[in-house]
């Protein structure tokens, strides 16, 4: 006797595709209505882990940035970069957050924030 396999028919498929796109869009606008209510105009949040001397003792730090959408930075003390930071880990527990990361708050994408050489330079 021989197995036969089946496609998932592509009714399934489109519908399982759209539940999926609208829990991403429910979750970025989750995230971008607490990041306004937390540093009001924040379109983009970078993170970047570094390691800092205190007392003679290596620590590992998250820097962070909270810049609007023309990529100025939003005034906001240190509490609301903190409280940015735990949201962001929070929605997305699976991101690799010992990595530069940036997480664009239009969008709703976290991507890599890795420097990048200009092309004129690549020779």
């Amino acid at each position: 006797m021989t197995q036969q396999t089946t496609q998932t028919p592509r009714a399934v498929l489109a519908v399982e595709g759209a539940r999926t796109a609208r829990r991403h869009l429910t979750r970025r606008d989750v995230i971008a209505r607490q990041l306004d209510a937390i540093a009001p105009g924040t379109a983009r949040v970078r993170t970047v882990p570094v390691t800092i001397d205190r007392d003679g003792e290596r620590r590992r730090v998250t820097w962070v940035t909270l810049d609007d959408a023309l990529g100025q930075p939003v005034t906001a003390d240190r509490a609301a970069h903190r409280a940015a930071r735990g949201l962001l880990r929070r929605m997305l527990p699976d991101a690799d957050w010992s990595r530069p990361l940036a997480y664009n708050a239009i969008t709703g994408e976290l991507a890599d924030d890795e420097p990048e050489m200009p092309e004129e330079l690549r020779a």
